[in-house]
This record gives C-alpha cells, sequence and structure tokens, in this order.
C-alpha cells in the first residue's frame, strides 16, 4: 500500500475521515469513497442494507472455511494462502474493502472463548500461517486487518481488564507472531484490541501503537479500533490510532478538532492519520469496484479439500480406521446430522450450503448406516431412552461412530469458558456404548481444547476436526473410509485436566486485572519444562501409515540453519509427514522451555520411499527477549536441535554451535560477580583486584557456607563495601563504564 499525503485536506475533513460513517463504513470525504470493513476471518460475514446497532444481524450467504483453531491444524502456509485468496475473492464480490482477520492471539489458557478464532499456543505456528493467509488475502486487492493488538487472551471483562505482563513474556509470546506479520507480510490495517496492557488502554497506548508498530517494526498502514473499544479520541489519535470504530461519532470528531485547536493534539498526527486512512482506500480502489460473480460450488468444493487437510487423528488402536465400506455402521450423536462447523460472535458466517457427516457416511458406504441421535444439543428429550436406543444400535452394528462436541452456547465471542469439559450426557453415552461395542469411533467438534483423558479409555479411534466449515461433512467421511488421509497436528496441547494448564489460577480477571505470571511458559513450553503428563501433547497427529527419521544433518550458516532428515514411509499407503523442528541452548542464560518450534516443513512419502526433507530455520528464531538491552539476543553458544513428530515425540537430535550475537552485555553495579566473571573482557580486567580480597574458604566450610556461590551472587556495588575501603563506588563506576564502550575492553588500573 502506497504513502499518500493529502495536504490540501482541512482539519474537520482529517478529523471525519478518522471515524466511520455507519457501523461498516469509513466516511466519504472530499474525492475519497466510503470503503466497507466486515468481520472475517474464515467466511466474508457482509450485512446488506440496514445493520442493527450491533453488527449481529443477518449476512449475506458465503463459504464458511474452517475457522482459524482448525486451519492451523493443517500446520500447511500454502493452504493459508489459499484460503486468503478465496476470501479476497469473495469479499471484493462484496464490495469489501477490509476483511477483519486474521486473529493472532496466542491461545494462552483453554478456557478463552474466542479461541476457535486464534490460530495455536505458538507464535512460530501463529506467524507462518497467518503470514500466509495476509499474503493470499491481500493478492485480491482486499485488505487484512490483523487482530487483537494485543495481549487479547480471554473475553471476560474483556474492555477493561488490564493484562499485566512482563516486557520479555510480552515480547517473546504476545507480540512474536504480530512483528513477523507486520515486517513480512505488510497488513494494510492491524486492529487494536479493547483490553488494557499494563493499565493503559490498548488503544490509548502510544508505546505498542507508535513507538513499537511503527517506529521499531515500521507498519505504515490504519490502525484501527475494535468496534467500541476507543474511550478517548484525543487521547486514542496522539497515541496512533488512526480509525475509530464504529461510527458515526460526531462527538468525538468535534473533541478532536477542539483539542489541535486548544494545542491539545498535534494536527500532524490527525493529518498523518487521515493520510494512511486515504492511502488504504486508495489502495482498495486501485483493484476495481467489485461486484464479480462467485463460483458457489468451485468454492465449497475447495472448502471440502481444506477441511479434509485440517483434520487430526488423534487415536487409532487396531488399525480401527480406515472404515471399510462393507462394514455395517452405526452413526450416533446428534451433531453427525446437525453439525457443529463454526465458532459464535461476530465472525458467524450464514453459509452458501452444509454438508451433513450422517448424510456423507451413508453416500459412502455400501450398507445402510443407521442412526441414533443419543442426547440433544439444546436441553430437553428423554435422555434415558435417547442413551438406550443409541447403545442398542451401537451394539448391532459391526462400528459405531459416535459423534461428541460441544454446542455452540458453550463457546463463543464475549465470553470464557468455566471448564474444558465434554458435556456429561455425552461422556456418559460413549461409556456406554464402550461396553456393548468393542470398535468404537468418536469425531469430535470443537472450537476450543476439551480434556479427552476419559474417551481415550473407551474408544480405539478418535478423529479431532475441531471447527470444519461447511465442507466439514464431507471431510469427515472422506477420512474414516480412507478416501483421504489424516494429515493434521494439533496446534495446541491436551492437558490431562484442567488444572494441569499454566495460567489455571490465573486466568480469570481479578478486579479487572489478569495477571500473566506464568510468563513465557505458555502452552507445551509449560507442560515440557515441568515434565507434566498430557493426553496428546503440541503437534500430534496419526496418519494410515507409519514414518521413520534417521541421518538428521545440521548445517549452520550466517544467519540460518538448514535442518535435514532422511524420511522413511514404513507403511502401507502414502501419507503426508509434517516434519517438526524444535531448539534449545544447552546452557540457557536465562529460563527457557527444553524446546521451542524454530520450523517445520511437510512431506508427502510413497511407501517404502525415503525422502530427504529440509527445513531452514533462521537464526533469529533462536533468540529470546534480553531486558538488560531491552532486544533480542541470539545467545552464542551450544543449542540442542530436535526433529520429532510432536514436542513429545523427538525421533533425531544434534549439538551444534551457533555464532550468536557478538554485543556484549552491560554490566553495571546491579551486576553479580558471577556475571562479571562471565565476560571475558571483564573478568582479565577484574581478575587482579578480585584475586586480592582474601576469601577464608575454611571459614565458609566452618558455617556451612559455599563461599563461591555466595561470592557469584553477590552484586558488584558490594565490593565497596567488602573492600575495607579499599574501593570507591566511582572507581567501579569508571571501571564499567570503560567495558561497556564497544570494542574497547578496560582494565583495572
Amino acid at each position: 500500500m502506497d504513502r499518500t499525503t493529502d495536504l490540501d485536506m482541512s482539519l474537520e475533513e482529517a478529523a471525519a475521515l478518522g471515524s466511520g460513517a455507519s457501523f461498516w463504513t469509513t466516511e466519504a470525504v472530499g474525492r475519497l469513497q466510503a470503503i466497507t470493513l466486515t468481520d472475517g476471518p474464515h467466511g466474508v460475514r457482509k450485512q446488506e442494507g440496514a445493520t442493527d446497532h450491533l453488527g449481529i444481524a443477518p449476512s449475506e450467504p458465503a463459504t464458511c472455511l474452517p475457522t482459524s483453531a482448525s486451519l492451523a491444524q493443517s500446520w500447511d502456509p500454502d493452504l493459508a494462502h489459499q484460503a486468503g485468496v478465496l476470501l479476497g475473492s469473495e469479499a471484493r464480490a462484496h464490495r469489501v474493502g477490509v476483511l477483519l482477520g486474521p486473529g493472532i492471539n496466542i491461545k494462552r489458557d483453554p478456557r478463552g472463548g474466542r479461541n476457535f478464532e486464534y490460530l495455536s499456543e505458538d507464535p512460530l505456528l501463529t506467524a507462518v500461517m497467518a503470514q500466509a493467509w495476509v499474503n493470499g488475502l491481500q493478492s485480491q486487492g482486499v485488505g487484512a486487518s490483523l487482530k487483537h493488538f494485543a495481549v487479547n487472551n480471554a473475553e471476560d471483562d474483556r474492555m477493561r481488564a488490564s493484562s499485566d505482563v512482563d516486557a520479555r513474556t510480552l515480547r517473546e509470546i504476545y507480540l512474536r507472531a504480530f512483528e513477523r506479520v507486520i515486517r513480512r507480510a505488510r497488513p494494510w490495517s492491524v486492529m487494536c484490541a479493547y483490553n488494557r496492557i499494563n493499565g493503559t488502554y490498548a488503544s490509548e497506548n502510544r508505546w505498542l501503537l507508535s513507538t513499537v508498530l511503527r517506529d521499531e517494526w515500521g507498519f505504515e498502514g490504519v490502525v484501527v479500533s475494535d468496534w467500541g473499544a476507543v474511550r478517548d479520541r484525543v487521547a486514542a489519535a496522539s497515541a496512533g490510532l488512526d480509525l475509530a470504530m464504529p461510527g458515526p461519532d460526531p462527538v468525538g470528531d468535534a473533541r478532536v478538532i477542539e483539542a489541535v485547536r486548544a494545542g491539545t493534539l498535534e494536527q500532524d498526527k490527525v493529518q498523518q492519520s487521515a493520510s494512511r486512512i486515504a492511502a488504504l482506500i486508495r489502495a482498495v480502489e486501485a483493484h476495481g469496484a467489485g461486484g464479480t460473480a462467485v463460483d458457489h460450488d468451485a468454492n465449497h468444493a475447495w472448502a471440502r479439500e481444506a477441511a479434509r487437510r485440517c483434520i487430526v487423528l488423534l487415536k487409532n488402536d487396531r488399525e480401527m480406521l480406515p472404515l471399510t465400506p462393507q462394514s455395517s455402521v452405526a452413526v450416533i450423536g446428534e451433531f453427525a446430522a446437525t453439525p457443529r462447523y463454526q465458532g459464535g460472535g461476530s465472525s458467524h458466517v450464514v453459509p452458501t450450503r452444509v454438508d451433513v457427516p450422517l448424510e456423507e457416511i451413508r453416500a459412502l458406504a455400501h450398507r445402510p448406516v443407521s442412526f441414533e441421535p443419543g442426547y440433544r444439543i439444546a436441553d430437553g428429550g428423554d435422555a434415558q431412552r435417547l442413551r438406550e436406543a443409541a447403545v442398542a444400535a451401537a451394539a448391532s452394528a459391526d462400528v459405531a461412530i459416535v459423534f461428541l462436541g460441544l454446542p455452540e452456547a458453550d463457546e463463543s465471542e464475549g465470553f470464557d469458558r468455566t471448564d474444558i469439559e465434554l458435556p456429561a450426557a455425552q461422556v456418559d453415552l460413549a461409556r456406554a456404548i464402550a461396553e456393548v461395542q468393542p470398535n468404537v469411533v468418536i469425531v469430535l467438534a470443537h472450537g476450543g481444547v476439551l480434556r479427552l483423558a476419559d474417551l481415550t479409555d473407551l474408544a480405539p479411534a478418535i478423529l479431532d476436526g475441531g471447527l470444519l466449515g461447511q465442507g466439514g461433512g464431507h471431510a469427515i467421511a472422506s477420512v474414516l473410509y480412507g478416501e483421504s488421509e489424516p494429515t493434521g497436528r494439533l496446534a495446541e496441547t491436551v492437558p490431562e485436566r484442567l488444572q494441569d494448564v499454566p495460567a489455571y489460577l490465573s486466568f480469570a480477571p481479578v478486579d479487572s486485572h489478569v495477571l500473566y505470571g506464568e510468563g513465557i511458559f505458555v502452552g507445551y513450553r509449560w507442560y515440557d519444562a515441568r515434565e507434566i503428563d498430557v493426553t496428546f501433547p503440541f503437534g500430534h497427529g496419526l496418519s494410515y501409515t507409519t514414518f521413520d527419521y534417521s541421518d538428521l544433518s545440521v548445517s549452520v550458516q550466517d544467519d540460518h540453519l538448514m535442518v535435514a532428515v532422511d524420511v522413511t514411509n514404513t507403511g502401507r499407503r502414502v501419507g503426508r509427514e509434517v516434519v517438526q523442528v524444535y531448539a534449545a541452548p544447552v546452557d540457557a542464560a536465562a529460563p527457557r522451555p527444553p524446546r521451542e518450534l524454530v520450523g517445520f516443513g511437510a512431506v508427502a512419502v510413497d511407501p517404502g520411499q525415503t525422502v530427504r526433507t529440509t527445513v531452514k530455520v533462521e537464526t533469529s528464531d533462536l533468540a529470546y527477549w534480553e531486558t538488560r538491552i531491552d532486544g533480542w539476543r541470539v545467545q552464542p553458544g551450544q543449542y540442542r536441535v530436535d526433529v520429532g513428530a510432536s514436542s513429545r515425540d523427538i525421533r533425531a537430535s544434534l549439538v551444534v554451535d551457533v555464532a550468536g550475537d557478538t554485543r556484549r552485555l552491560p554490566l553495571t553495579l546491579e551486576s553479580t560477580l558471577g556475571e562479571l566473571m562471565a565476560d571475558p573482557a571483564a573478568a582479565e580486567a577484574f581478575s587482579s583486584l578480585l584475586g586480592s580480597q582474601h576469601v577464608d574458604d575454611a571459614a565458609g566450610e566452618t558455617l556451612g557456607m559455599d563461599m563461591a556461590r555466595m561470592m557469584a551472587a553477590m552484586p558488584v556495588s558490594k565490593l565497596v563495601t567488602f573492600s575495607g575501603g579499599a574501593l570507591n563506588e566511582q572507581f567501579l563506576i569508571d571501571t564499567l563504564d570503560r567495558l561497556n564502550e564497544p570494542e574497547a575492553p578496560a582494565r583495572v588500573r
């Protein structure tokens, strides 16, 4: 999007351009036409005609793709790019200029009510998938709106709660995906969140919207508010917000004008925002007026393909799957006839059609397929009668396919879940069926992580699609009968119980504050660091074949590592393996997880074939946020590189040397003697001084003390106290200043 300056725009026009004309449109000012923004990200939710004041009225039919939670399970950026292209083409057809997505907030806790709309618990997987999606969408002349910026990880009290998070956690976990997508995909807009960050509303956070977003990352697009997120138009404009939505907002416009005339708001800020909005409008207009026809049949066929590639085979004991068409099948569960395929709230799409799993299974089976609902999605009905009929049907078939999941009312925008349980009636049904039928296949539909520990004991096979969009029914049947391979992998960890999750005690806001006390240890980082048993680990997913890994090699270059491994298909069917690369420093300078995802790649392998697979790992993805320099740092030294099929299924490992960053960490009076002696130049400079200080080790032993460890933890400033008057503070300051000079190691004189 080209940068534009509109110097002839009056203050009144610039202020008006900073708020919407309606719920979904910008103002038309001068020669600038209004453009439409509308919800995504798994479908175009375009309302026609008069809209209600909340924007929740019915919308025009559009292709409903797998939600972001499911799309991430494909681990396939090419698929994400194609999804963006399809959505962009439909948005253009509906004359939509900006599609509000993708949502890339990290899934801090499985109870997050909007987790279905986000990609993953991991920043790298999130960033790679979102970058591809944005590029695909914007290739069609429709702007993306990267959201929700930032640290919006819960729905309860979301319009005022403060996410209280330390600098390192903020950078490494919650801003990292935003930074990568903004730098590499250049989204046309970014949507700021409702919440506060360390006490300051995101819409009024100058550090977030100006210092980080624009000055550090070079963002040149429009910062738009989440709908209703602006509390103070003047404060927001001063902080770097460009477009306050929804509109109209004549009172806010007037306050902006008054603040400029009173000298409390810089006129340049208002004009710069207007210029950025004008550039966005012109970028949209440059790709034509839209209104082209949509091939709904072709898009539905693609939605089916996308759904197939998002399904995860969690368990497949006794090779229960794929099913043979000759088997007699009982389909159980109302979700088989009334599918759950998307989340609730602002992203809810009116689909062009919906594939029903029961109908699709019957189309592939060679024998009649019986069906019993087993339970009701909504309250009501004779639960005992429904269960008895379902158990009888299951007992009389060769295989029972049991559809379970969460009702839409249990997870939606606007509120968080209180647990991660399936409805008790559904679990009881599965247990009763397992008592009479050993061949049980469970198919899951849900937006957020579920506790599955009970189900793993009941069913030899479990298939997880999440929320697969309008083509999900066909995709499920296709995978069940082996017409398609299950190629998805989990983008989130499935814990044994809610009490094990990192934010279990600090997820809910207290007095409108949420403490991010688990720090960087989110998702698999937490479970792996604490060696907590999980039901299914991050990255897990089975295939209808098996793979062996061998001959791992790692080539270290200046700015990247090339990780290569042989993948052999040791089964009888063609399969797609997702090769995951994790890494961690052998001797970490700061607390870090045992391994972090640093790269991944997929490979299709025929039976008996060996394919050498190479994954490029950027050295920058080995970095951690070093608070002492307020920047990224790749620690020099040895790194263990793990290659495997999940964070818990490591198939091969190597230790390699990485040069890392050469700049030294600053030394201060608050640095410890251990930190000082770990710096070669400082150790040389202080060695004679420290050597002259007599330490009585025998006295330490008498007192039961480890003198060396105690001294290593002592701040440098304490040398003054314990020197007996031989040293003074200014002498230490001068010495440390010389040490901190670039390329000028100092010596104690």
